[in-house]
C-alpha cells in the first residue's frame, strides 16, 4: 500500500469536470484507490463520491492505493491534481 499527501492546484479546484477526469484517471489502474479529506475517505473512481468531497484550489487531501500498479495510480494522480 501506498498513500501520499497531495495540493488541489486546479483553478477551478474539484467540480464536475475535473472530478470526472480525476475518476477516468483513476478508472485506468486495477488498484484501490481512496481519497481521505477531513473525515471522509472516498473510492477515487465513484464520480458521485468525489464530488461529495467539494474541493477547492489548495485544499490538500491524502491518495493511498493498494494493488499491482499502486505506485503508478498514486504518481498519476498527483501529476493530475498538480496541474494548472
Amino acid at each position: 500500500m501506498i498513500s501520499r499527501n497531495m495540493t488541489i492546484n486546479i483553478p477551478s479546484g474539484l467540480e464536475a469536470r475535473p472530478v470526472a477526469l480525476l475518476v477516468q484517471v483513476a478508472s485506468q489502474y486495477e488498484s484501490k484507490i481512496m481519497v481521505h479529506s477531513g473525515d471522509k475517505q472516498i473510492n477515487a473512481k465513484s464520480i458521485m463520491g468525489m464530488m461529495s468531497l467539494g474541493l477547492a484550489e489548495g485544499e490538500n487531501l491524502t491518495v493511498t492505493a493498494e494493488g499491482i500498479d499502486e505506485t503508478e495510480a498514486v504518481d498519476h494522480i498527483e501529476r493530475y491534481l498538480s496541474s494548472k
